[in-house]
């Protein structure tokens, strides 16, 4: 699963063994959401920062699959929107205050209401957003352009064309 509610991660079969002793940061200089405006889904990017580089708190696992081969995975933690996020979406990622990476990431911490307590929403104050174009919904675009700041006018001129 790429996200866990960070809410209910510790009582969930998948997630609450790697709360205790998995944990692991998600570089990232941003995130996508969509905003939903009838049948069109306008994408926006998040920037902490003005796009400096931060870190989502993440769990990793690792488990066999049927054939036995090992699978390495990872999940996202989420939490409830902060005021820039929640105008487009009803969750977002818990991106970790950089003074709270080494607690994260320290193996001897077993306490999940510590844990817990680092597990809160951005401080809106630090972020941004901005819509981008629709260039980000296809998978063979993969350039600098997908997230750069579009202008809504133009966005809906080719939704609608």
């Amino acid at each position: 699963m790429m996200n866990a509610r960070s809410e209910t991660a510790d009582t969930k079969p998948a997630f609450r063994d790697a709360l205790k002793s998995r944990t692991c940061l998600i570089p990232a200089d941003g995130f996508y959401e969509w905003m939903r405006t009838g049948k069109a889904k306008q994408p926006y990017c998040f920037e902490v920062n003005e796009g400096e580089l931060f870190a989502f708190a993440g769990l990793w696992d690792c488990w066999k699959d049927p054939s036995g081969n090992w699978v390495k995975t990872c999940s996202i933690l989420t939490k409830t929107p902060n005021a820039v996020t929640s105008a487009v979406h009803d969750r977002m990622p818990v991106i970790l205050d950089p003074d709270s990476y080494d607690l994260w990431l320290d193996p001897g911490m077993r306490d999940v209401g510590a844990a817990s307590e680092l597990l809160k929403p951005c401080d809106a104050r630090l972020m941004r957003s901005f819509p981008i174009s629709t260039r980000i919904n296809h998978v063979a675009n993969d350039d600098e352009a997908c997230s750069a700041p579009a202008e809504l006018e133009q966005i809906q001129d080719r939704l609608f064309s």
